[in-house]
């Protein structure tokens, strides 16, 4: 009985996922944003990270622009570990044209 040949295992090509790239217009990212707010109420991190992934996806240059913050300034306050201020999640918010929305709990 012949033995069979094991045959070379082909590599899968993995790309890193950015979400920023599928938020293509205002309605996507005011859904994304909400869905953030909605899900994960209590996760400061995440929504910052949210409104980081909302302006990746409409510009972060043009963004700060409009917030009238610094380019790096604004990547430091959305980044994972930043922690941005409300006056600035305001800012930002007015600037990617999403509004934060209050319900009763």
């Amino acid at each position: 009985m012949a033995k069979a040949v094991p045959r070379k295992a082909e590599k899968t090509r993995t790309v890193p996922y950015d979400v920023a790239e599928q938020l293509r217009t205002p309605e996507e990212m005011a859904a994304y944003l909400d869905a953030w707010l909605e899900e994960a109420p209590d996760d400061t991190a995440g929504i910052a990270r949210a409104l980081g992934d909302i302006a990746r996806a409409k510009g972060m240059s043009l963004v700060a622009k409009e917030a009238g913050l610094s380019r790096e300034s604004l990547y430091r306050a959305l980044s994972e570990n930043g922690n941005p201020s409300f006056a600035t999640v305001l800012k930002v918010a007015k600037a990617l044209g999403v509004r934060l929305h209050a319900a009763a709990a």
